[in-house]
């Protein structure tokens, strides 16, 4: 297994210190700067490019996390958070320590990360998240009406969920 450093920089777009809407109950976010999706109607473009934003610690990110008692976890978002999941396994790793949870927005699809084979940040990522709302924003599914998603092709993949399809991708 691959140890995250507390000190890795990750490029980020925005942090949100407290928000009731990307998982569930109080959550720090975490817009990661980077997205090679690139979604018609996407709810953060200045997020796209991999040049913007302003580097971050894995350490500040906690500290800040520690100042408020109330937060039920991190959601990682972006971007894509998967373009720099070494950096956000050092916060996860340090959210779950907390005894806190760890929501992970992406818009690759789960089957696609678990292609990844040859990447053990991003299986570590995918081991550190307790929930994955995976597949890109697709503008003409949009609904309003789901949670935690914007269109209706993205899941919200609890662990168990995960481990149930990784299960029946191996007998197929």
């Amino acid at each position: 297994m691959p140890e995250a450093v507390d000190a890795e920089v990750m490029r980020l777009s925005g942090i949100v210190e407290e928000s009731i809407v990307d998982g569930p109950g109080l959550r720090y976010v975490l817009f990661t700067q980077g997205c090679p999706h690139h979604c018609k109607g996407c709810h953060n473009p200045q997020t796209h490019s991999f040049e913007g934003g302003f580097p971050f610690t894995a350490e500040a990110a906690l500290d800040q996390m520690r100042e408020n008692p109330l937060l039920s976890g991190i959601t990682l978002s972006g971007g894509e958070p998967f373009e720099q999941p070494r950096a956000l396994c050092a916060v996860a790793e340090g959210v779950h320590a907390m005894g806190k949870t760890v929501v992970t927005f992406t818009g690759y699809t789960y089957e696609a990360l678990l292609a990844r084979h040859d990447d053990v940040w991003t299986a570590r990522l995918l081991e550190l998240t307790d929930i994955l709302i995976d597949g890109p924003y697709v503008e003409s599914l949009r609904d309003l009406e789901l949670r935690f998603r914007g269109s209706s092709n993205q899941r919200v993949l609890e662990r168990e969920d995960r481990q149930a399809l990784a299960a029946a991708l191996r007998h197929t």
